[in-house]
């Protein structure tokens, strides 16, 4: 896919985030549609054929896990990122158990989600390169985990035997925090990751995850 080809869907009820996402999506010589609610979305997405999908939590009607249930029922590839205040690890893993990618927190900073899009474009098209060329295995096929993007995690650990924060994975990838303490629980739940604790001078412990290879 070629960058100025994209093609994004926003599914807001906000016209300002709206307006001025357009504005930016414009000037990156993206195109865009825009719907205030899920039905309207859902609508466009059948007619336009988005390469990528915006949607906000806080939606009338229709809220925005369910509304990615609804767009993946039509489309198990499309990157959905999720805007939201909320920065709950629970409705986090709601919406990644629904089907999202990713998330952006508003208020939206400009840099960070031209590049939270340009990220997931190119692990669309790494996912559709994995597809062709391997079956999906225990690991990797469970709901709401993507192998493109766990590939993206284990490349962040490096070659080394160094533990990492979450913070620093997230850093490392461009992926959300949640997004990537999701993923880091699923690979401990698959014993593809080990846990150091970190108490320091005061305090909870921090936890810093390690690769096993």
């Amino acid at each position: 896919m070629q960058e100025n080809d994209l093609k994004i869907l926003m599914i807001d009820d906000d016209d300002q985030i709206l307006f001025a996402l357009r504005a930016v999506f414009q000037f990156q010589g993206w195109q865009s549609v825009s719907a205030k609610d899920v039905p309207s979305g859902l609508e466009l997405f059948r007619t336009q054929r988005p390469d990528l999908v915006l949607i906000d939590y806080h939606l009338p009607r229709i809220n925005g896990v369910r509304g990615v249930q609804m767009i993946r029922e039509l489309d198990s590839d499309v990157p959905i990122i999720v805007f939201t205040i909320d920065e709950s690890q629970d409705v986090a893993n709601q919406f990644i158990e629904a089907g999202a990618s990713d998330f952006a927190l508003k208020p939206i900073k400009v840099p960070d989600i031209i590049s939270r899009i340009r990220l997931h474009i190119r692990l669309m098209e790494s996912t559709r390169r994995l597809k062709k060329t391997q079956t999906e295995d225990r690991y990797t096929a469970t709901k709401g985990i993507g192998s493109a993007t766990l590939e993206l995690i284990e490349d962040a650990f490096g070659s080394g035997e160094e533990f990492f924060t979450v913070e620093a994975i997230s850093e490392r990838t461009g992926l959300a925090y949640q997004t990537t303490y999701r993923y880091l629980q699923h690979m401990i739940s698959q014993n593809r990751i080990e846990i150091s604790q970190s108490y320091g001078k005061v305090g909870r412990p921090k936890q810093k995850y390690r690769l096993i290879r």
